[in-house]
């Protein structure tokens, strides 16, 4: 994300022109709480200053400052600074700047301490720079480069399937050669044949007719070899890309994974795809064949006579212009039904997925209305849009109609004026044909393109995002379970630190138990240690080597996960154990689920480890769930192991079990733990306290703690009161 942007030329001469402007960015909302469009906010090695209006209005030295702030208000931010204790409001922006500026703040604070080094943003803009179009994802402005970027996206899509392409396109020539050449065939009999016959017009009837059989039996199989070819190359490109899609996803970070709706992902691997295939399919073969027909039809045209052949295409341009005009709508009703399409399967997989939710507060029929309605909102969409085809088409259609009416009605004086021979007009006319059918198909084709760039701008919205977690580790190597956080700090947006300045070293098989109220930041602690994000500044050591420097696939197969809300696949136990471990063997399978009470529970049932369960395991109760995951957990033998609230939803029953399980899983391992119930945390080597400035507030066991009388102190005081008032209300 750009931090230095360019200064006005009258601005720039209100400031000292020997001071380097080191950041500078514009700000849109004025003093008075109104758009701006010509506010600049500009940071020196000596001051900060800011424009707007045409003139400077806020001019502070840093030797006059104590500091400088971002702050966060509702839908807008600001850049202050402190003088005497007090905010001094500078510049105000909307949420489209509140990252810069976040940026921008740092940046100060560091000129502020008098070190020399530029702060730089690595996020990506979300709007684009010259014409402020959102921008999705990617770093290239639809608007900006549309033409580019449709054209770079079509070729990557077609690069690794050009022979095919060359194949499909020749076989096309053959069949318009095949077309072009009929006509001129007939023309010939109808002139030399029938209007003149000779003696051996019986031996010509023949050979025409077997020449005509020949040619259309030709034109018959060529056709549906292309057809065939298209609908392999269709389906081929789908798999591909449904492929890469997913497999994208899979890399993509859990902040691109979050921004976007599951039934949104869901279409883009499956609709989108599906999308491509029918143009490829019922659009590219007949696109190129037309073309070609057009071409040819109209070259020769223009030799039997250019005069008609300019009166047939003089309504062309009309077409063109009208459907030029209409492309940004073409485009943006293909977007709109898109959007109602990911409405629907967003919300049904939401429902699906909550099923059980949804019949115990009896909200079925709620449900059916909501989904009813989201659907006629996508029918609707629908209507309009076949509406709208519907009247456009045959306006089109009726209007290059009009050009054979002309070539008939002057073709045929030419006829009766002895300049035209009938099988020469026959032959115009049919040619004339083959030039309007390909016309009428080219009318549609605005439709069928649009549907397929959007379904590509979307597909490559995922494609050609970059991957925030850089994949490009290359360490490989037995964890020991050493770790350092080193001056860690984090914000799941760049203005909302969540982490800050953390610093904690873990020895090798030690049990750290991280207590803190909610929010402050114990789930992003072990979300950063599992890399599902990247820390913003500071490091992450394991073992001495910074955990961006590890193979990721190295490194996560040594983690063990077991998180509150545990996650089963639909299939059977066996598989969902083996999940960390394919390779797995049968028999470490059964010893995983023996070290995590799960083995007797599995014996007991029909199918035993090949008991199916359905999606999510909601057949099984919250501990027998829970203790899969352990021993999934135990199955991948992990050197680092993470528990977020592993036995909060359970029974005492269940939880004495899953306790025990946790306990020889823990052993000898470096363990992080988050708990709630602080009274699972005692036995717990070290507890990190986080306070609700996101810094590490207290560290120490449970006893120092309670006898420091802080935090961690009023956190177990509390759930002692409130157990004793649950114990005297039962």
């Amino acid at each position: 994300m750009k931090l230095l942007f360019d200064l006005p030329s009258d601005y720039r001469k209100l400031i000292d022109g020997n001071e380097q402007i080191e950041y500078c960015a514009p700000f849109d909302i004025g003093a008075d709480g109104t758009a701006v469009s010509d506010g600049f906010l500009a940071v020196t090695k000596k001051r900060v200053v800011a424009f707007c209006g045409g003139e400077m209005t806020a001019n502070y030295p840093f030797s006059e400052i104590d500091g400088v702030k971002y702050q966060s208000f509702i839908g807008c931010g600001a850049f202050s600074v402190i003088k005497n204790g007090k905010y001094i409001r500078i510049a105000s922006f909307s949420m489209r700047h509140t990252v810069r500026f976040s940026y921008i703040v740092k940046g100060t604070k560091v000129l502020l301490n008098g070190i020399d080094q530029k702060v730089e943003c690595h996020e990506k803009e979300t709007a684009c720079l010259k014409c402020g179009h959102p921008l999705s994802g990617t770093s290239i402005c639809p608007k900006c480069d549309r033409k580019s970027v449709t054209m770079r996206q079509f070729r990557q899509l077609c690069s690794p399937y050009i022979l095919q392409l060359i194949l499909i396109s020749c076989v096309m020539v053959a069949v318009t050669v095949c077309a072009l050449y009929t006509q001129s065939l007939q023309q010939g009999f109808i002139d030399n044949t029938l209007r003149n016959p000779s003696p051996d017009k019986i031996k010509e009837v023949v050979i025409f007719i077997v020449a005509m059989l020949l040619l259309t039996g030709f034109n018959v199989f060529a056709t549906i070899y292309k057809n065939v070819l298209c609908v392999k190359l269709g389906a081929r490109m789908s798999m591909d890309l449904r492929r890469k899609v997913f497999s994208k996803i899979q890399q993509l970070s859990m902040t691109f994974i979050n921004r976007r709706r599951p039934g949104e992902l869901m279409n883009r691997v499956t609709g989108d795809t599906a999308a491509i295939r029918e143009f490829m399919e019922g659009a590219f073969g007949n696109l190129m064949s037309n073309i070609i027909t057009m071409i040819g039809a109209a070259a020769l045209m223009l030799m039997i006579n250019w005069k008609l052949t300019l009166i047939s295409v003089i309504f062309m341009p009309i077409c063109m212009i009208v459907t030029k005009f209409f492309n940004r709508k073409f485009h943006n009703l293909f977007r709109n039904q898109s959007n109602k399409g990911d409405d629907i399967k967003t919300r049904l997989n939401d429902v699906l997925s909550g099923i059980r939710v949804v019949k115990n507060y009896g909200r079925e029929k709620d449900e059916a209305d909501n989904f009813t309605e989201l659907s006629n909102k996508f029918a609707d969409t629908q209507y309009k849009n076949e509406a709208f085809w519907a009247v456009f088409f045959p306006f089109l259609t009726l209007t290059m109609g009009l050009g054979l009416h002309f070539i008939t009605y002057f073709g045929g004086l030419n006829v009766l004026g002895g300049s035209m021979t009938a099988g020469r007009l026959m032959q115009f006319t049919s040619y004339a044909s083959m030039l309007y059918t390909p016309l009428s198909f080219m009318v549609r084709l605005p439709r069928m393109i649009m549907r397929m760039l959007n379904a590509l701008d979307r597909i490559f919205d995922v494609l050609d995002d970059d991957t925030e977690i850089d994949g490009k580790g290359v360490v490989e190597r037995t964890i020991e379970g050493n770790i350092e956080f080193k001056s860690v700090t984090f914000g799941y947006n760049a203005c909302d630190i969540v982490l800050d300045d953390i610093n904690l070293s873990v020895k090798k098989g030690e049990m750290i138990g991280l207590v803190g109220a909610s929010g402050v930041g114990k789930s992003t602690m072990i979300n950063l240690l599992m890399r599902l994000y990247d820390v913003n500044d500071g490091q992450i050591l394991i073992d001495g080597v910074d955990i961006r420097d590890y193979d990721k696939n190295s490194l996560h197969s040594q983690l063990g996960v077991v998180l509150q809300e545990t996650f089963l696949f639909a299939g059977s136990i066996l598989n969902n154990i083996r999940y960390s471990n394919p390779s797995a063997s049968y028999e470490e399978v059964i010893k995983a689920a023996k070290i995590a009470n799960a083995h007797d529970f599995i014996s007991r049932l029909p199918d035993g480890y090949d008991t199916y369960i359905g999606s999510k395991g909601f057949n099984l109760s919250g501990g027998e769930r829970q203790r899969i995951a352990i021993a999934r957990a135990v199955l991948a033998n992990p050197r680092i192991l993470i528990l977020d609230e592993a036995t909060s939803s359970l029974d005492s029953e269940s939880e004495f079990l899953v306790q025990q399980a946790i306990s020889r899983l823990t052993s000898e391992r470096t363990t992080f733990a988050i708990a709630h119930r602080l009274s699972t945390l005692r036995n717990a080597d070290r507890l990190v306290v986080i306070g609700r400035d996101h810094h590490i507030a207290e560290i120490g066991t449970h006893d120092e703690l309670m006898e420091k009388k802080g935090i961690y102190y009023g956190l177990v005081t509390a759930q002692k009161s409130l157990f004793k008032v649950k114990t005297e209300i039962e």
